[in-house]
């Protein structure tokens, strides 16, 4: 299906392919990048076959890269939403030195690109735009694509819904969101959750999907995220990602937490999408320190991004304890959020994306 691209600009009829994490744009990638973009501007497109010629390609990292880096200039634009630091792994990573016979195996890419980094840079060099997200990742894309553009995540799903209430009772409220295979990474911060006990009483809320895939794009490896944190705590409640119910269960808990195994380069590049998303809320949030999330506790002038077992155990001590301090670091952030993260920024940088191609 073909459609006009009616918004302020405007670009007439535009021909638009999208190659989705879901063909029924149900995952996060979808719901929160291109598809929240193409349904704010009325932007009608088809999921992209290599076959056939469009105006503008949008392809999310699900895309066969070695099929997409071979079409044809004369047969369309390619945007390539290239969200995750795959390009900061190490070459002689295991994990990495696999994942192009992987894909070629499982059936996600047709032709067998055994070294995935260089796949992955020669879908960057066909690109016409390539869409990222942190300064650090837009570096490494440079060389290959001129044209480099960072847009985070959309939260309109939480939009209007905000923490009021900064006071505790005995019983301290953790929570956790994410997707499922990164419910593990809480596992990062078991000793400071055990002796954070030991000082008060505390519920960690987890919410995500209660059953994932590990490998792949989540099409093999079936995991529940039940197993992956037994033993991590006593004092846990899980709860499925549901748009309606998670803002509420959030904004009800009195502090957020986001670790990160800084060892591994590809989660230590991972941008602020989840800490935005916190911050839309107004729920206070302390993270590991990953170079995007110390940016932007730097410009906030928080102190909330931290990179030892020593600073995560006093930062919940201290936030825990002081009721002044998590309002103002929420106040501080939700700010910040609604300044640079707002609906209307987010739309404004994928115009911008179409208006670099048009």
């Amino acid at each position: 299906m073909t459609g006009t691209y009616n918004w302020a600009g405007g670009f007439g009829e535009l021909r638009v392919g999208y190659v989705p994490y879901s063909p029924l744009f149900d995952r996060p990638g979808d719901r929160r990048r291109f598809c929240y973009y193409a349904k704010q501007r009325n932007l009608s497109f088809e999921i992209a076959q290599p076959s056939k010629s469009y105006d503008v390609v949008v392809l999310s990292e699900a895309a066969d890269i070695t099929e997409w880096s071979r079409y044809p200039r004369d047969r369309g634009k390619i945007i390539f939403d290239f969200v995750d630091s795959y390009l900061s792994i190490p070459r002689s990573d295991p994990k990495g030195r696999l994942r192009g016979l992987a894909k070629f195996v499982s059936g996600q890419h047709r032709r067998l690109r055994l070294n995935h980094w260089t796949a992955l840079e020669d879908m960057c060099r066909r690109a016409d735009a390539t869409i990222c997200t942190t300064e650090e990742q837009r570096q490494r894309i440079l060389p290959f694509c001129p044209n480099v553009h960072i847009i985070l995540y959309s939260h309109h799903e939480v939009k209007g819904v905000r923490k009021l209430d900064y006071s505790s009772h005995a019983s301290f409220h953790l929570v956790w969101e994410g997707l499922g295979g990164n419910a593990r990474h809480l596992w990062e911060i078991k000793p400071v959750l055990q002796s954070f006990s030991r000082q008060r009483p505390f519920h960690l809320h987890v919410i995500t999907q209660l059953e994932y895939g590990r490998f792949l794009g989540g099409r093999f490896g079936r995991r529940t995220v039940l197993d992956d944190l037994h033993g991590l705590s006593p004092h846990i409640f899980f709860y499925g990602w549901n748009a309606r119910t998670f803002p509420s269960i959030v904004t009800s808990c009195d502090l957020a937490l986001i670790p990160i195994p800084l060892h591994d380069p590809l989660l230590a590049g991972k941008p602020e999408n989840r800490l935005m998303l916190f911050w839309r809320m107004g729920m206070p949030a302390l993270v590991s320190a990953t170079p995007a999330h110390t940016r932007v506790m730097n410009d906030c002038g928080l102190n909330m991004a931290l990179a030892s077992q020593e600073q995560w155990r006093e930062a919940l001590e201290y936030y825990a304890s002081d009721e002044d301090a998590r309002r103002h670091s929420a106040q501080v952030g939700m700010a910040f959020a609604e300044k640079n993260q707002s609906t209307e920024r987010i739309l404004e940088r994928w115009d911008n994306v179409f208006c670099s191609l048009l």
